[in-house]
């Protein structure tokens, strides 16, 4: 198990290795770099994490939860804006 976890955490690396490598030069493109890394870790959230968090009978906590980190980053945003 531990040996396929480190196989499968090898792609951070090439991944990042084969963005600088795209993005590197063109520094025009870094907010759509950006853009689809954001959208990606939304669809990781938004069909993986949020469904499990309901199925075991804490949806209000985790709805709770999901909407408190919500605001918090919107403040965030405003404060270091």
């Amino acid at each position: 198990a531990w040996g396929v976890a480190a196989l499968t955490g090898l792609a951070e690396p090439l991944g990042a290795l084969v963005g600088v490598a795209v993005l590197g030069s063109l520094p025009a493109f870094y907010p759509l770099g950006l853009a689809l890394a954001a959208g990606a870790m939304l669809f990781v959230v938004s069909h993986e994490i949020i469904p499990e968090t309901h199925r075991h009978g804490f949806e209000g906590a985790a709805s709770a939860t999901l909407m408190g980190g919500f605001v918090f980053m919107i403040w965030l945003n405003a404060a270091f804006a």
